[in-house]
């Protein structure tokens, strides 16, 4: 079987906040080891942050911080959540 690509469609929102979390768990903590013992998924992670990374233009702009927060919240109002939901759950 060959090396087919899979394409994968997110929202910017979606894109935006998950481009986050992934470089928490990848490069602010050991997190990954402990939510992904399979090294061989780390691959496909990687790929998807890279290529997130070299999309999104929000990971490089001075107001970061807050265009993430206003994407997280479209997302919980989206889904009809929100982060007290989130804790309790």
């Amino acid at each position: 079987m060959g090396e087919e690509s899979v394409i994968i469609k997110l929202t910017r929102d979606q894109a935006f906040v998950l481009s986050d979390w992934l470089y928490e768990v990848m490069m602010q903590s050991d997190k990954l080891d402990a939510i992904v013992p399979d090294r061989a998924v780390w691959s496909g992670i990687y790929a998807i942050s890279g290529t997130l990374e070299t999309t999104l233009p929000e990971v490089f702009m001075p107001d970061y911080a807050g265009r993430l927060e206003q994407a997280r919240q479209r997302l919980l109002e989206a889904v009809g959540g929100d982060e007290d939901d989130e804790a309790g759950a």
